[in-house]
């Protein structure tokens, strides 16, 4: 028979002794009672060490995780303390108390072998996964660079679209502005696409009017006589600059640079011209402009002249040529009245 220390047994253990003489079932229910103590201890122990790691702070966290170690080492061998003593030398060999232990520390489940090796590394691992994750703060930078790219991508197909869309734009925007040009009694002559087209196209309708390359105004520091040996475009560009160095006061406030830069440009790159380059023709040739759009809207650029003045053409284009927006000059048809 048996003799269990009171100090480590339940009452109810010893209770059950004298209701019981087979041995083999003695011995299978002093077992049972004490796996069932341990693993409510590991149950609680495991409930302890989460609230402790929950409420560690950074400063604290090390010597939380080492109280807790510790409490798990003080448990392990309380527990196969009582094992020893209940079962002797006499009772299950050292590795199958081991295994006992570590089987019934855990409820009953379906587990490979591998599941579980010794008591020691469930109690670890188990410890492990309690820590608690530390939530990373949102990267905003990283946000923000996400919604640039989407931004970007967004950009691109919408230009991919606009790419596909390019013939059909290019095929209506010529039909539209032949359909208006021809109801006005005039025929298109095709101007080179570049950089120059705008200067050129007024030069063509310049000489087709019999206007001629030199201004009708006086420009102060303009070499006269140098236009006529000069091409119809770099004569226009030389007058552009000349009117517009010299009538500072009307188109300074309309420039984004200094004005003897933006005049340098007119006069020596090939940089398009625009609205105020215009400008600057219609009053330095006394002559009034006419930009035909393929919606039919007719822009004018007024000379301000007092006198009577001619009337010059020019078709602008966005979608049909090569280098984006166009001009070509647009010449009085020979079968209009």
């Amino acid at each position: 028979m048996f003799f269990l220390p009171t100090s480590n047994l339940e009452s109810s253990i010893i209770h059950n002794l004298s209701h019981i003489n087979n041995s083999s079932e003695y011995y299978g229910l002093i077992m049972d009672d004490l796996h069932k103590r341990h693993r409510q201890e590991h149950k609680d122990l495991q409930s302890k060490i989460t609230q402790k790691k929950k409420s560690a702070t950074k400063k604290t966290r090390k010597g939380v995780n080492d109280e807790c170690a510790e409490l798990e080492r003080q448990l392990r061998e309380r527990q196969q303390t009582e094992l020893t003593e209940l079962t002797g030398p006499s009772g299950p060999s050292e590795d199958e108390q081991a295994r006992q232990s570590l089987d019934n520390l855990t409820e009953p489940q379906q587990e490979s072998p591998d599941d579980v090796n010794d008591l020691t590394n469930g109690l670890s691992n188990y410890s492990a996964t309690m820590t608690p994750q530390v939530t990373k703060k949102p990267n905003r930078q990283k946000a923000r660079l996400a919604r640039r790219a989407a931004e970007q991508e967004a950009v691109a197909a919408q230009a991919a679209k606009e790419a596909e869309d390019l013939p059909n734009l290019r095929v209506r925007e010529r039909e539209s502005m032949e359909k208006h040009y021809t109801s006005r009694g005039l025929k298109e002559q095709e101007i080179r696409s570049d950089g120059h087209c705008l200067y050129a196209a007024v030069g063509d309708q310049l000489l087709n009017a019999d206007v001629g390359l030199q201004p009708i105004r006086r420009i102060d520091g303009l070499n006269l006589d140098d236009l006529i040996l000069k091409p119809a475009y770099k004569a226009t560009r030389q007058v552009a600059a000349s009117y517009i160095a010299a009538n500072a006061s009307d188109f300074a406030p309309f420039l984004e640079q200094p004005l003897e830069d933006y005049v340098h440009t007119i006069r020596e790159t090939g940089e398009w011209g625009g609205h105020l380059e215009l400008m600057a023709l219609a009053r330095a040739y006394e002559v009034n402009i006419n930009v035909l759009q393929a919606n039919g809207q007719v822009d004018t650029i007024e000379s301000n002249s007092q006198s009577d003045t001619k009337c010059l053409w020019l078709a602008y284009y966005k979608h049909s040529f090569g280098l984006g927006e166009h001009y070509n000059s647009l010449r009085q048809s020979p079968l209009s009245s």
